[in-house]
């Protein structure tokens, strides 16, 4: 690689080694992190309702069997927004150095309540038509649809929040003998009134002149058209495989894909497990669990598919050496044995794999998808699910869908057999060279 190329590579890894680092993306990626456990749970109790269940219950035992199910889903994805916006809040607080991240977790639940509409169309049981209710907070607006203006709200008040807590003047000091949590409470106690009074003023402008709330404001004008792009099929190769490139350079790829890709791809996770638990269309193709299914199998890069090939035709002894320590924890998707020590980082025949297979494999799962060859991904399973289970589970027991990930695993060993190949070649003069200098400099000793 000549120096230009290493220029370009090393201020490309520099930028988004930045980007991924900035305060706020990576209070979203520690939010999520905090979260993740609840919606895996939602996964495992939309599966167990939609498709265990069903084999041992049927009429109203399934019905009452399938409680257990709906409870949980009430309390995790149902609850999504309300849950993300305090986590974010938190997270930004705490990565700011803010002295009262608690108070921000508080002051960004009351915000996200204020922003909700005051009349919200509800549809009786029973009944066909839908009936507007007054001062009622529903499942629509706190879970799912609400999860993205949980975000913005907890990032912007909690922004509000800080600064305004920095301005002494707003601070009311009770002296030393007060109790610190005391204290603390009342000197943030006029930032706390400023910033919900200026959020009510703002849904008071949209309710009256707008005849909207900020909800529907952010899910219609923000949401949808940043995930349209980030989540279609074009959006999620180009980012996801960015990603990939920097954890060629040693950046890992959660920098851009945690930070960027993520929360769009965990939103329309958490619409198609909704929409499977209640017995809906399933919305949409690209999730996170898509993604990890076909674009990660046996971690970031499909590097299984690289651990197979090594099995089957590398000659290198170290290769098969390493092959056999990695393939362990490569069964659960942790490859960091193998792309720092194969290595696949810095390794310019190996990097272009890495960053192509798992787009090819995210291309097979979806046009399988849109042909009717399996079923979308319905439940979202822990990324460490092995592969083949991985498809199985997540498209809620589809068994075409194993078989299209085998073939995705199949067309990934095909696909870096021969990198691998040159990768040895390159190893192997390498070597060689080593050795010659090194008899050479015996020679000089001697």
């Amino acid at each position: 690689m000549d120096r230009k190329n290493a220029s370009f590579l090393d201020k490309f890894a520099e930028i988004a080694a930045k980007i991924g680092n900035q305060t706020h993306l990576r209070s979203l990626r520690d939010a999520f992190a905090v979260t993740m456990p609840l919606f895996i749970l939602a996964g495992i109790s939309v599966l167990v309702n939609n498709v265990i269940f069903p084999w041992f219950f049927e009429g109203s035992n399934l019905q009452n069997a399938q409680l257990w199910g709906t409870m949980i889903t009430n309390g995790t994805l149902n609850i999504a927004g309300l849950l993300i916006a305090p986590m974010v809040a938190y997270s930004l607080s705490r990565n700011k150095g803010f002295s009262n991240p608690l108070a921000s977790a508080a002051v960004a639940i009351a915000t996200l309540v204020i922003m909700m509409p005051i009349n919200t169309p509800i549809t009786p049981v029973g009944a066909e038509e839908a009936v507007l209710a007054s001062n009622v907070l529903t499942y629509g607006n706190i879970g799912t649809t609400g999860m993205f203006a949980g975000i913005i709200i907890g990032l912007v008040a909690t922004e509000l929040f800080i600064k305004l807590s920095s301005i002494k003047r707003l601070q009311i000091n009770l002296g030393e003998n007060v109790p610190p949590q005391v204290s603390k409470s009342f000197s943030t106690m006029i930032p706390v009134i400023l910033v919900l009074s200026i959020f009510g003023f703002i849904g008071l402008i949209l309710a009256v002149f707008f005849q909207t709330d900020m909800i529907t404001f952010i899910s219609t004008i923000i949401q949808e058209p940043l995930r349209k792009v980030g989540t279609s099929l074009p959006g999620t190769l180009i980012i996801y495989s960015t990603g990939n490139l920097l954890f060629t350079l040693g950046i890992h790829q959660t920098v851009i894909n945690g930070t960027i890709l993520d929360p769009l791809l965990l939103t329309n996770m958490n619409e198609n497990m909704l929409a499977f638990a209640n017995g809906l269309e399933i919305p949409h193709i690209i999730t996170n669990s898509f993604v990890a299914t076909f674009g990660m199998i046996g971690g970031t890069g499909s590097t299984m598919c690289l651990l197979i090939a090594i099995f089957l035709f590398g000659k290198q002894k170290a290769s098969r050496s390493l092959g056999k320590l990695a393939f362990a924890p490569g069964l659960f998707n942790i490859n960091e044995p193998v792309i720092f020590g194969y290595p696949i980082v810095f390794n310019l025949p190996m990097m272009i794999p890495f960053v192509l297979m798992p787009a090819v494999g995210i291309t097979i799962g979806y046009y399988a998808t849109v042909l009717g060859l399996m079923n979308r991904a319905v439940v979202l399973i822990p990324w460490t699910t092995p592969p083949l289970l991985s498809s199985f589970l997540t498209t809620g027991g589809d068994w075409r869908a194993v078989v299209v990930q085998l073939f995705t695993i199949t067309v990934g060993v095909v696909m870096y057999i021969p990198f691998m190949r040159v990768s040895e070649k390159a190893a192997g003069i390498a070597m060689e060279k080593e050795q010659i200098e090194l008899k050479k400099a015996e020679m000089q000793v001697s």
